[in-house]
């Protein structure tokens, strides 16, 4: 893999770009629904506390905006920007542009510990922890049984992670032919499918601040990564202790993609689509990479919600949507990449 050593201008504005696109993006978001509201009524009435509008805003505008929308729309930005971010993570860390949190098992490692989490009726707390278990058991067995078969293997890295994304999907199986079918079951597919049709303020609170945390020293690491993704010989010849990086960098991952999972079910593609826009962008480069992953996959995924909520009478999962778009779109991404050669 070859790394631009130069942060270069033309990237920075592109991140700055992508930023400006994604706040606007937002903003036009509050106004989209089954209840429709002007851009420029959306903006007064977000402003109202500060400049009050010269039409008082009503209480089911105020319901629509504050109580309905924002909170998902906030919800889905987290999410997009946190499962990109990871996906460009994995990528560097390991060395391989085919791998995303669903392929090394990390998505459905956590799924498994929502499902049992469901099962059981616990509050949405223990969710959360119990997916993050889950994810880090999932990325110890793939990292393990990838040590065993071969450690410098990155096709067998890749194998390693298909076993242990089958494994803990068996599991959620089971865990779906145990579960209650008049109760339970239903609520089990419906979150698997992935939905923030549940997303509230509580919801919002409980997963910022893993998210948040998280995103944010991946982000505080990324010239690291940069380190990570040249190999093994020559991070260690460079004074970094690779082992303990690469595990604190997993675990990061591993709470951010477990913190999307326990609210909104497995949301796929993103993690492994979106880097490779974001390469295309602004290069090979983490310093430049992982900030364009997360603003790419933060509007990313709020397009595909917005979609989902508004193209139907009933709510279209999101796992649905982001396959049908993110295969085709990873495909042509490929198929750019190879003829511009470019270096993943």
């Amino acid at each position: 893999m070859r790394l631009s050593i130069g942060s270069g201008r033309p990237s920075r504005l592109t991140t700055t770009g992508l930023a400006l696109l994604v706040v606007l993006a937002a903003v036009a978001a509050l106004g989209i629904g089954r209840y429709g509201i002007p851009l420029a009524r959306v903006v007064g009435i977000m402003f109202a506390p500060i400049i009050p509008p010269a039409e008082p805003v009503g209480a089911t505008e105020a319901n629509v905006i504050f109580t309905i929308r924002l909170p998902r729309i906030l919800l889905a930005l987290l999410s997009g920007a946190g499962l990109s971010l990871a996906g460009a993570t994995l990528q560097g860390v390991f060395r391989n542009p085919l791998i995303g949190p669903q392929v090394i098992g990390v998505s459905s490692g956590a799924a498994f510990g929502g499902t049992v989490a469901i099962l059981f009726g616990v509050t949405h707390a223990g969710l959360l922890g119990s997916a993050f278990a889950c994810g880090v058991a999932a990325i110890v067995l793939v990292y393990a049984l990838n040590d065993v078969i071969a450690r410098r293997n990155i096709l067998a890295l890749v194998l390693a992670g298909v076993v242990i994304n089958g494994f803990f999907t068996a599991l959620v199986s089971l865990v779906q032919y145990l579960a209650d079918s008049e109760d339970t079951l239903p609520t089990i597919v419906f979150w698997l499918m992935g939905s923030f049709a549940t997303a509230n303020w509580d919801k919002l609170t409980l997963v910022a601040a893993p998210m948040l945390i998280g995103c944010g020293l991946l982000l505080a690491l990324r010239w690291r990564i940069n380190i990570l993704s040249l190999g093994d010989e020559e991070a260690r010849a460079l004074g970094v202790k690779v082992e303990r990086l690469r595990w604190f960098v997993l675990l990061l991952v591993t709470v951010v993609v477990a913190a999307q999972v326990a609210v909104s079910g497995i949301i796929g593609w993103i993690g492994l689509v979106v880097p490779h826009m974001a390469r295309i962008l602004v290069g090979p480069d983490h310093r430049n990479l992982l900030p364009a992953s997360l603003l790419i996959g933060a509007l990313f995924l709020l397009i595909i919600d917005t979609v989902a909520r508004t193209v139907t009478a009933t709510e279209i999962p999101l796992g649905i949507l982001t396959a049908l778009i993110g295969a085709p779109v990873f495909a042509l991404l490929l198929r750019k990449t190879e003829r511009g050669g470019h270096d993943g």
